[in-house]
């Protein structure tokens, strides 16, 4: 009987950590992309200026292998186009489903 509430509670383990936006709140997502990304990126309509150089939020939304897991990833590992915001795992799955919630 232990070994399988161990099984059961190491599946739990990976299916938490392979699916970030399970429970993520796009709301505060759109809040951290307008405190962290809206310098460079279009994260909204009606926003009034983007860098050109940033992809904007609706065309990754809308691109067809977009995946909010694989973005969630991607915003955890700091790269050079972008500052190192230093979200956590929730804050990061919240970004993330904020902007598959454009599609």
């Amino acid at each position: 009987m232990s070994k399988i509430i161990g099984l059961l509670s190491a599946v739990c383990c990976i299916i938490g950590s392979t699916a970030p936006s399970l429970g993520a709140d796009p709301l505060n997502g759109k809040d951290i992309a307008k405190r962290w990304c809206a310098t460079c990126h279009l994260i909204e309509s009606g926003q009034a200026s983007a860098s050109d150089q940033a992809p904007p939020f609706t065309y990754l939304a809308k691109t067809p292998d977009f995946d909010q897991n694989r973005l969630a990833f991607l915003l955890l590992v700091p790269h050079p186009n972008m500052p190192n915001m230093s979200l956590n795992r929730a804050e990061v799955a919240d970004l993330a489903e904020y902007i598959r919630s454009l599609k």
